[in-house]
């Protein structure tokens, strides 16, 4: 008997909005049997120590399945996402693949130091052993963490979606700046679509999340100038580099970080800095609390919608990328 081949979409807990958000949008491009997507049913059993059993409602037996779950903080994020993947992978899936907004630990991607791990490649291992089939994640830390994986990474650009926003506000005497020595190719390619100059600066650390000195290589005076980077953790290389490039004469500053990782001070130092605007995409949910006055979200859920598609009908998604 033929059985035909189907998608099944599941979110864990801490991505359950923007997993909604993108069954939406699939359901705007339309399945090609006309039946509309949904978001499978699935569970978690909580134990009193802390210790969590995801598990299915619907069966996924032969059926290629996305589960979506950005490895923000806390560890257990991750953890569920490993636990789900393998529940997938023992209640008979064709195919299990990890929609990862956000891919926590990439910024351990080397030794830096000596006797440190590279928490990047462990988590790849993880998952692997997991038995995950394909990994769908946005603007890692490193491009080279695809590396570390013995099977497909669909590396997606938010350049996709922060581009043509950046297009749309018209800003006059736009420049590009880098962070850090490490977003300057980033910052180079934005700046090649939008045409304008870039800005690198050049940071110092103490020690982990404290900057101890910043200076900007390259013209500032007058420019409005957005920052680009793929996170703001705890705000501090940003604002103190909103702060220098303002009193080297810049116009004004703004910012456009991917993941609003956001630890810590991040929302206080940003709203109490030189800072005009931030934009962030959805891949990390901002905290309900916060003052969120000057952040602005850019929603990826109609970039992953498109390219879960694509990926499920064997269809190329290069036409998906910017750089």
């Amino acid at each position: 008997m033929y059985i035909e081949h189907r998608m099944e979409l599941f979110a864990c807990r801490a991505s359950q909005d923007f997993a909604c958000k993108v069954v939406a949008e699939l359901n705007k491009i339309g399945a090609p049997n006309g039946e509309k997507y949904h978001l499978g049913a699935s569970e978690v059993t909580q134990f009193s120590d802390g210790e969590f059993v995801p598990s299915f409602t619907d069966s996924v037996r032969g059926a290629t399945v996305f589960i979506l779950q950005s490895t923000f903080p806390p560890t257990e994020n991750l953890m569920e996402l490993l636990l789900t993947i393998d529940a997938a992978k023992r209640a008979s899936a064709d195919k299990v693949i990890a929609v990862m907004p956000y891919f926590g630990w990439a910024r351990q991607d080397r030794k830096d130091k000596p006797r440190v791990s590279i928490g990047a490649k462990l988590v790849a291992n993880l998952l692997t052993a997991a038995g995950v089939d394909r990994i769908m994640t946005c603007d890692l830390h490193a491009d080279q963490i695809q590396g570390f994986f013995d099977l497909p990474v669909d590396h997606i650009y938010a350049s996709k979606v922060f581009i043509p926003y950046l297009r749309s506000l018209n800003i006059e005497n736009l420049a590009i700046a880098a962070p850090d020595m490490g977003g300057a190719k980033r910052a180079n390619a934005y700046a090649k679509e939008l045409a304008c100059p870039v800005i690198i600066c050049h940071k110092s650390r103490e020690r982990a999340n404290v900057v101890a000195s910043i200076t900007a290589i390259g013209e500032v005076e007058g420019k409005n100038i957005v920052i680009v980077d793929d996170l703001i953790d705890t705000a501090g290389t940003l604002v103190k580099a909103a702060d220098i490039l303002m009193d080297k004469g810049a116009a004004s500053v703004m910012a456009c970080a991917t993941h609003a990782v956001l630890s810590g001070p991040a929302y206080d130092r940003i709203n109490a800095s030189k800072l005009k605007a931030v934009f962030v995409t959805d891949t990390i949910p901002l905290r309900k609390d916060a003052d969120t006055s000057k952040i602005k979200v850019v929603s990826m859920t109609e970039t992953f919608a498109s390219i879960i598609r694509k990926v499920y009908n064997y269809e190329p998604i290069s036409t998906e990328f910017i750089f």
